[in-house]
């Protein structure tokens, strides 16, 4: 089967480690673009980044943000899908990390909050989508995209308190760092990849999938061809059949020349 749509993880897959895209894969993408084949970026991340990288690509399909939460459609400026935390399980959780000063921060579609005076944990929380509060009882007048705990102690006492709520919990870890997003439980890549495919009528087996995380295996392993990123984690490697190069090497390209470009299959007219 051909390939009909290629969807890529941002961090550690389709950005090198200084966050660029490489000329090899802006290459590649460019080529399948020109064959018809679909590209959509699925991230962790808010929307201010992959809205620039889908710019500067080229890309018109909406984007896949926040874990799966949500998919915009920035050329019409429309929110396709939200799935938001409810507030039920939003609020309890928030106030108990202010009275116990866990250090998160909440994500509200295309707007990002922290406590005034907060750490600055990671280089994804600066820019100016990114808000401070007094206190998040003023941010929480809406269900949030999603909560995301960081550091050891926040992580370890919102597992305490709420790891059997019916949620998404999401834990990522980077050398002595670990955080956790907490998610809508039918929030995920896979998930909103599966949903965006659907209204084009595309089938997971026509769908190209490469990521490098651990959130991402459920999708790599929903598409036809699921691909993992060199500088992966062992057990996402070994999830999926395929191990391309690392995001500092163009293994997005690799996968996306193989698979893709590779192909002497005709497409029907």
């Amino acid at each position: 089967m051909r390939i009909d749509l290629i969807a890529l993880d941002l961090d550690g897959t389709l950005l090198d480690p200084a966050e660029h895209v490489s000329e090899r894969n802006q290459r590649a993408i460019a080529r399948a673009l020109t064959r018809g084949v679909r590209v959509v970026l699925v991230t962790g991340r808010g929307v201010d980044l992959p809205i620039r990288v889908s710019s500067e690509l080229g890309l018109n399909l909406p984007v896949i943000c926040c874990h799966g939460a949500l998919t915009k459609d920035f050329g019409a400026n429309r929110t396709l899908v939200h799935l938001p935390v409810p507030l039920q399980y939003a609020k309890p959780m928030v106030e108990y990390a202010e009275q116990h000063e866990l250090t998160i921060a909440i994500y509200a579609e295309e707007s990002f909050w922290r406590l005034e005076g907060s750490k600055v944990f990671m280089d994804d929380m600066r820019g100016p989508s990114w808000r401070e509060a007094a206190t998040f009882a003023e941010v929480l007048e809406e269900p949030p995209t999603f909560i995301r705990f960081m550091g050891e102690k926040s992580v370890r006492a919102m597992q305490r308190e709420f790891g059997d709520w019916p949620l998404n919990f999401r834990y990522e870890t980077w050398e002595q760092f670990v955080e956790c997003a907490v998610l809508n439980r039918e929030a995920s890549k896979r998930n909103a990849l599966a949903r965006l495919c659907a209204d084009f009528q595309i089938p997971s087996e026509a769908v190209l999938a490469v990521g490098d995380s651990r959130n991402d295996v459920p999708m790599l392993r929903w598409a036809g061809v699921g691909v993992a990123m060199g500088n992966a984690p062992a057990e996402v490697k070994e999830a999926v059949r395929y191990v391309t190069a690392g995001n500092a090497e163009d293994g997005v390209a690799m996968a996306i020349e193989r698979f893709v470009l590779g192909s002497q299959q005709r497409r029907p007219a």
